[in-house]
């Protein structure tokens, strides 16, 4: 199998990049990982070294570059089968397929509201009235999901897939603001913080010299 490459923004700030990182993480994949500090004078530059598209992440494999963190994460799940990183269920993953692309393009307020700094001490903030409800959809869809789910997990179908990895970003979010959430809503988001691979995601990015004002 070729070399795999996730080339990735700051762990402390890029929710884009965490999310294909989580997932080949969880699939037990083997990969060179590359750190480009974002917001920097060198680094529109050095991406486009990596990426014609000009953002993270993109994997590199082989001669191929894949440049948007779902369709990373749908190669991880074509390269690592055995992962299982959809439902098995063909309806789950369907259902699942649409909640990770709703992820993918909505929910603008929450993102302006509450933006991703794992750097930042944990401490609430008020909840923006164009906020509410984008916050009662992700809560609603998370719950109407743990209602599908197998009791195979904690995740949102069970055992942990790619939804799950888009998502995650949004849950460092609730937590870093400390926005109350229902029981099984906040039960979800603590099943994610407390995978190991996303513990080690926070202590890198807690770690790294870099910090950007938000």
């Amino acid at each position: 199998m070729a070399t795999l490459t996730l080339v990735i923004g700051n762990k402390a700030y890029s929710s884009w990049s965490l999310r294909p990182w989580l997932a080949l993480r969880q699939a037990g994949a083997r990969f060179d990982e590359v750190v480009i500090p974002l917001r920097q004078p060198e680094t529109k530059a050095t991406i486009l070294g990596w990426s014609a598209a000009g953002k993270v992440p993109v994997l590199r494999y082989g001669p191929v570059a894949v440049w948007e963190s779902l369709a990373i994460c749908e190669f991880i799940a074509d390269l690592f089968p055995e992962a299982k990183l959809w439902p098995d269920d063909r309806s789950d993953r369907a259902v699942a397929r649409a909640a990770a692309t709703e992820m993918h393009g909505g929910f603008p307020e929450l993102r302006k509201a509450f933006p991703m700094d794992l750097k930042r001490a944990r401490a609430p903030r008020p909840v923006p009235a164009e906020a509410t409800p984008e916050i009662g959809r992700l809560t609603a869809l998370w719950r109407e999901s743990r209602c599908r789910a197998p009791a195979d997990g904690p995740f949102l179908f069970g055992r942990f897939s790619i939804v799950d990895a888009m998502y995650a970003p949004v849950c460092t979010r609730l937590d870093t603001y400390g926005v109350a959430l229902d029981p099984v809503s906040q039960a979800y988001v603590d099943a994610v913080l407390a995978l190991p691979a996303m513990q080690e995601w926070r202590a890198a990015a807690i770690a790294e010299p870099w910090a950007l004002d938000y």
